[in-house]
């Protein structure tokens, strides 16, 4: 990512215009694979099973080995993009990206309970609103 360390626009379509929570949950789901890539890769033996690849050949089953079982999950693990092949896909409803992400904002809306604000942090935020306001001519 050339050293980019804030990403923006997350949740925001039609150029800035609008907000969408379920935009927003994807481009969550989008940051944390931008993540997991920009946090490296291991490089070794055991990581580029060549010996298992070699054995395999080039039409081989690389699934049912054991090294596959065990890096598996070295890979990104995405909550709402789905990976599974289609028949799978489709015997489980075939919801779309969209849809589970919209789902998936709704809870988070209807179910989270934010920390309350602490009163003095509470207080100095209306001060600086209010002097805001003075300096606007609003109060």
């Amino acid at each position: 990512m050339a050293g980019a360390n804030q990403i923006y626009g997350a949740g925001m379509i039609e150029s800035g215009v609008t907000f969408d929570c379920a935009q927003l949950v994807i481009d969550d789901e989008i940051a944390a694979m931008i993540l997991h890539v920009v946090g490296g890769f291991r490089v070794d033996d055991e990581a580029l099973a060549v010996e298992d690849i070699t054995a395999v050949g080039p039409f081989g089953d690389f699934l049912s080995l054991d090294a596959t079982m065990r890096h598996m999950r070295e890979q990104s693990q995405p909550r709402y993009l789905d990976r599974r092949v289609r028949e799978d896909w489709k015997e489980r409803g075939g919801s779309d990206l969209y849809e589970r992400a919209r789902a998936a904002a709704l809870e988070i809306v209807e179910s989270h309970k934010p920390e309350p604000i602490d009163p003095d942090a509470a207080k100095q935020i209306r001060a600086i609103v209010e002097a805001a306001d003075r300096e606007r001519g609003v109060a």
